[in-house]
């Protein structure tokens, strides 16, 4: 999809999406980095971040609209959300999938094809007190408390370093994002890029200008963002495992 597409898109979504007020703290910002735009979403510690797959009744919730829908029957609503991990064809999740403390998917570490199975993949968790991206491996050796976690791949850094397998200046470009944590584990940064871009960009982003010692890809092609602070309400086919920022409904 190209970004003249995705804007026209995400303007039609405006037009039919219910009014919402604007956030005074709005989590969402624009940015650039290596000639590349972005849009990053950051979180802090004690925030009501949460993951998102299906309903009470077991059924897909698929959209930002219906995770949206189903905050409201608590008063709430949501802040932002993307997309936030790989998932099959019927949108389960692709590796380990944990949402309220239950394991939904277990943890899958074999190498495989495709962007997951470009080893080291990774862990995003969310613990009662703040975040972490682990190296899956690590994760399964010590099985932290997650109250949230989704498996995806590949990481982008890792303690510092790049993913060995990047490649400066590659031809592989998309449309990606992906979540990187602080070293203190209180903030993670949402990103998505506005134009096509490799991991390597991707991978940089997170070491060099956000100062993110880990970081882990969410996915390609289909990273889409809810930001109504930013009128940005992406379009496009169910998702699979959503992350989002629950706030109280204005």
């Amino acid at each position: 999809m190209t970004k003249t597409m995705r804007k026209l898109l995400a303007a039609l979504a405006f037009l039919v999406m219910p009014a919402m007020a604007v956030a005074q703290d709005a989590p969402c910002r624009q940015t650039e980095f290596d000639g590349v735009a972005f849009t990053l979403c950051e979180v802090t510690a004690g925030q009501d971040l949460r993951l998102f797959h299906s309903d009470a009744s077991g059924r897909l919730l698929g959209s930002f609209g219906a995770v949206d829908r189903q905050l409201q029957t608590e008063g709430k609503a949501l802040a932002f959300a993307m997309n936030a991990g790989m998932y099959h064809p019927d949108r389960s999740p692709v590796g380990l999938y944990v949402e309220q403390g239950r394991e939904a998917h277990g943890i899958v570490l074999p190498a495989s094809k495709g962007n997951f199975g470009l080893l080291p993949n990774g862990v995003f968790c969310i613990k009662q007190d703040g975040f972490a991206v682990i190296e899956s491996n690590e994760f399964d050796r010590n099985n932290p408390a997650c109250r949230f976690a989704t498996q995806s791949g590949p990481m982008l850094v890792i303690d510092g370093k790049l993913h060995p397998r990047f490649i400066p200046g590659g031809d592989s470009r998309y449309i990606r994002n992906g979540v990187g944590v602080s070293a203190d584990g209180r903030r993670a940064i949402f990103a998505i890029s506005e134009d096509s871009v490799n991991f390597d960009t991707l991978g940089r982003l997170y070491r060099d200008a956000l100062q993110m010692p880990n970081a882990l890809y969410f996915d390609g092609k289909v990273s889409r963002l809810y930001a109504p602070a930013l009128r940005r309400f992406d379009l496009g086919l169910p998702m699979g495992p959503i992350v989002g920022l629950a706030v109280p409904k204005p």
